[in-house]
């Protein structure tokens, strides 16, 4: 898949170090990923929630960061909406971020 918004990430571990390794990770994964739709996400990362409009909330190092993404099945391509902590995470509706 590709990735759009890595730039989002990078901010993001430049204020959370310790997200740096995890999100490394994520995006390692998600990049070498051939997801043709939600099956493919649920098998590669079974804790992963869907809501409306392909949105996608993964759990990052053990639920401590949320990061809400846009899957474009179609195209291959996954776009980086909001990555928080989990308490940030709570204050949002992520069908609207």
């Amino acid at each position: 898949m590709q990735i759009i918004a890595k730039r989002t990430l990078r901010l993001f571990w430049h204020k959370h170090p310790r997200a740096e390794a995890p999100l490394r990770t994520w995006f390692a994964s998600v990049s070498a990923a051939q997801w043709k739709g939600p099956a493919g996400i649920r098998a590669q990362f079974g804790a992963a929630d869907f809501v409306a409009d392909n949105l996608v909330i993964f759990d990052i190092s053990g639920n401590h960061f949320r990061l809400v993404a846009h899957v474009s099945y179609i195209y291959g391509r996954v776009l980086i909406k909001f990555v928080r902590t989990h308490k940030e995470y709570d204050e949002i509706d992520p069908r609207t971020v």
